[in-house]
């Protein structure tokens, strides 16, 4: 069935910030005195969500310093920092290709929605989106609830849509939803990773949109 609704992430899928969460990572680690550091095959085979699971794996002692914390301490660093993390690879050309076939496109992030909204701006592609949907929606208390009201809301069939993202989290949130899911391994999770969820794996969005619109 050909698709008509791509939900986008955007952490990772379209905005470039893996290197950027390493280093945050580390700089974090440094702040509270631990002595591990990742790099980044090592961090993207620790990540995923809950972010608290994430954390513990990093080493991180609860006892020590809440996750609540140590959560504040990364976002005040990681937020100012990201203006600089560029699209990812092949980002503009997949979003262009989605519109020439008539797709709608919404990004649906963990972000908040202040913070989403002001980085795509500052990177030129709000105008490909018919709804940012972030959290901090008085509505909303999850990204699956953020989907699942879109869908209510736009009439849309789920067997229409189709989730693109990086993590084994989108994958989760695709089955939530009851829409296809094509992750890509270009972002926050290595492909062996994602391979797990029995979804389809592109190595990168260039691969991914032949994917998805049937012309692999």
């Amino acid at each position: 069935m050909r698709p008509e609704l791509i939900l986008w992430d955007w952490n990772g899928t379209l905005l470039d910030d893996v290197q950027l969460c390493e280093d945050a990572l580390n700089r974090l680690l440094a702040r509270f005195g631990y002595p591990q550091r990742y790099d980044r095959e090592q961090y993207r085979a620790i990540f995923g969500f809950p972010v608290q699971d994430y954390y513990a794996r990093a080493g991180f002692d609860f006892a020590r310093h809440s996750f609540d914390e140590l959560a504040r301490s990364f976002m005040e660093d990681y937020i100012p920092a990201s203006a600089a993390c560029p699209l990812l690879d092949g980002a503009r050309e997949a979003l262009e290709a989605f519109r020439a076939a008539g797709l709608r496109q919404v990004i649906l992030s963990a972000s908040p929605l202040g913070t989403l909204r002001s980085q795509a701006e500052a990177r030129g592609v709000d105008g490909y989106f018919d709804e940012l949907l972030g959290l901090g929606d008085i509505y909303a208390k999850s990204k699956v609830d953020l989907g699942l009201q879109y869908l209510r809301r736009s009439g849309f069939d789920p067997r229409r849509a189709v989730m693109l993202g990086d993590t084994t989290h989108d994958w989760e949130v695709a089955q939530a939803l009851g829409v296809r899911c094509v992750l890509q391994s270009g972002g926050h999770q290595p492909p062996e990773v994602l391979r797990r969820t029995g979804a389809p794996v592109a190595s990168g969005l260039r691969e991914a949109v032949p994917m998805i619109l049937g012309r692999a």
